[in-house]
């Protein structure tokens, strides 16, 4: 299975950007998945889809082994750097390279939309421990604060996406897992990321879409981004709600 193509494009050439941009996640959902997933030391995480590591990096506090998959290999690099103690290996999620009840709990941090779910699923409950768990988790600007409503329409491309927003993540895993996996619950945390104008800038240049995207389109709308902002104080909030969806193997 390859790597989404604006996926690939995107990722690769916004990894810098991927690293200063984007923000980490609140202690409230972390140990919400640690609890669930029952991580702790003589057990083994997946994260599926890992990236540059900002939450695999979290997952490490637990005390469990963590195993890192990422196909694109600029981000896996820059994992790799920050986190030699991880496993970090390359592969799709729909082929994941390990063996059969290989991991505890598998943790997919803003990457299961770019899966191909009636592939990706069955390789989770291949790889899951009986009872092990499942934990998907987003990031999602808070569009009820004006600002960032207007910057998600300033961001917005006429781009194919692989998911719409307000998915039914429950529906999706259900659908592909032929009940293999209980329903999925959502649990939502609010959660707030100190910025800067630069930081903000790098929050916008690693979307996949406009990374990839011809470099005029995103320098415009880095342009209307820095508009929405132009008289905030050096530093400020942007705000956050974090969505987890936990699910157990039956």
């Amino acid at each position: 299975m390859t790597v989404h193509p604006e996926a690939a494009r995107g990722f690769s050439a916004g990894a810098d950007a991927y690293v200063r941009g984007r923000p980490s996640y609140p202690t409230e959902a972390i140990d919400l998945v640690v609890r669930e997933l029952g991580l702790a030391a003589g057990r083994r995480a997946l994260d599926l889809g890992a990236g540059t590591g900002k939450f695999t990096e979290l997952l490490l506090g637990s005390g469990a082994e963590v195993v890192a998959l990422e196909p694109v290999g600029e981000m896996r690099a820059k994992l790799v750097a920050a986190l030699p103690e991880v496993t970090a290996l390359d592969g799709t999620s729909e082929a994941i390279p390990l063996d059969d009840r290989s991991v505890d709990g598998v943790v997919s941090a803003q990457a299961f939309h770019w899966f191909d779910p009636g592939r990706a699923v069955p390789e989770i409950i291949r790889v899951l421990r009986p009872g092990g768990g499942l934990a998907l988790v987003w990031n999602q600007r808070d569009e009820a604060v004006p600002w960032v409503a207007e910057m998600s329409k300033v961001t917005e491309w006429n781009v194919q996406a692989p998911y719409q927003r307000g998915t039914d993540w429950a529906a999706v895993v259900a659908g592909a897992g032929r009940d293999r996996i209980t329903p999925l619950q959502l649990h939502t945390f609010p959660y707030e990321q100190l910025v800067d104008r630069e930081m903000l800038l790098d929050r916008v240049r690693s979307i996949s879409y406009l990374a990839a995207g011809p470099s005029e389109r995103l320098d415009n709308v880095l342009a209307d981004v820095l508009d929405l902002v132009w008289d905030f104080p050096e530093r400020f909030p942007l705000p956050y709600r974090t969505d987890v969806w936990i699910g157990h193997l039956r």
